[in-house]
């Protein structure tokens, strides 16, 4: 069945496969009554996961709506912004993405999980979100449910364990909601892996549809390098920030030491990783997953301060420094594992990997990441981060 061609009402989640052995709390039975989480407009970012440990961090993600038609005929048709080319959600009149062929759900999309041959999963947490009204209005009370297929597998219904971000307004119903899910990737390790019923509203408005979902996961491995591995998550908005630099400046600075260096941590825009260990010259990584960046609107930004004062850009070719939030799923500036779709262009969401090593070319015992925008609208869910650990 074709995208967008699906029900698009609210649904009664049904339970497609179970999980019984595992102990996962999160799969029910299709019977069994579901409260809706609690949720919050706002979520100060805090840490979900850390160890230091021998292996890293790989992720997969998807977007679960994409365009269909042209609502400002100036722009790009959906064919070439799908390739890449620049235009925003609320150019087009957005249908869901369905690839499983199942008339039981009306938005599927699969990412391959690539876990290094040998490798063993020490957490997994499966993050979801989208805007709830668009050219509809979904309801949230869905927003903490999803079904997720394992490589092969079958549909498990998935339910947050945590307070859902939820924000009305800013012209969009946002919200960004996440469950652990340790033990079932533990079990079926790396391959395809398909979420679908995200709870996404299609059409168009001002605002424009978006939504996806990321599986963060982090693993050890003996023979890869020792690696200090953090996970944060919240539900941020982003938009006029006093303290962001007046002019997006994009070099790197050393030694830059005043007060912007001093200023309190906001815990909206900004994470700092303390206790590192990272050598001179070590190697890093930051993953990010934010929410309605336009490809081609500038003013979108990420900077890290190490503890030496150097603080650095965070961008590459594929995601300037100031638009950093520009509807891309890279790693390093490519793509870099198989989705279905696979679009460029996702209209509204992000889920990136930077390389950090210029930031760490001194070493590190602190890092602190901050997020800036100049326009309303945007939102941050996830960072994690990986650097080399002093042996």
């Amino acid at each position: 069945m074709s995208e967008g061609s699906k029900s698009t009402g609210r649904r009664t989640f049904r339970t497609l496969g179970t999980l019984s052995g595992l102990g996962l709390s999160l799969v029910l039975p299709a019977a069994t009554a579901v409260s809706a989480p609690a949720e919050m407009p706002e979520i100060p970012f805090t840490h979900r996961y850390q160890a230091v440990q021998h292996g890293g961090f790989v992720r997969a993600s998807n977007s679960g709506i994409s365009c269909w038609r042209r609502v400002d005929p100036g722009v790009e048709p959906c064919a070439a912004v799908r390739r890449g080319a620049a235009a925003v959600n609320s150019n087009f009149d957005m249908l869901y993405s369905d690839v499983d062929q199942d008339p039981n759900t009306y938005n599927a999309t699969r990412a391959e999980l690539l876990l290094p041959p040998g490798a063993r999963v020490t957490y997994a947490r499966l993050y979801w979100g989208g805007n709830l009204r668009v050219g509809e209005q979904k309801p949230p009370e869905d927003n903490g449910r999803v079904l997720v297929a394992e490589p092969g597998g079958s549909y498990k219904d998935v339910l947050a364990d945590t307070k859902v971000g939820h924000r009305d307004g800013d012209e969009s119903d946002a919200y960004q909601a996440s469950a652990d899910v340790t033990p079932l990737v533990r079990r079926f390790g790396g391959g395809l892996w398909t979420v679908a019923q995200l709870n996404i509203a299609k059409g168009s408005s001002d605002a424009g549809a978006w939504g996806g979902w990321t599986l963060v996961v982090a693993y050890e491995k003996a023979d890869e390098p020792l690696r200090q591995l953090s996970l944060w998550d919240g539900f941020t908005a982003l938009g006029e920030d006093p303290d962001a630099d007046p002019d997006g400046d994009a070099e790197d600075r050393e030694g830059d030491e005043g007060e912007d260096d001093v200023r309190p941590a906001d815990t909206g825009r900004t994470v700092e990783l303390t206790g590192l260990d990272v050598p001179a010259r070590g190697a890093g990584r930051v993953g990010v997953v934010g929410y309605d960046g336009d490809r081609g609107v500038r003013g979108d930004s990420l900077t890290v301060t190490a503890s030496s004062g150097r603080r650095t850009n965070i961008g590459d070719a594929e995601n300037p420094f100031n638009d950093v939030l520009n509807s891309t799923i890279t790693d390093f500036g490519r793509s870099a594992f198989k989705r279905q779709p696979d679009y460029m262009n996702n209209l509204g969401y992000d889920a990136d990997v930077f390389d950090l090593g210029p930031a760490l070319s001194e070493g590190a015992r602190s890092l602190r990441f901050r997020f800036g925008a100049e326009n309303q609208g945007q939102f941050v869910g996830v960072l994690f981060v990986q650097a080399d650990a002093r042996r």
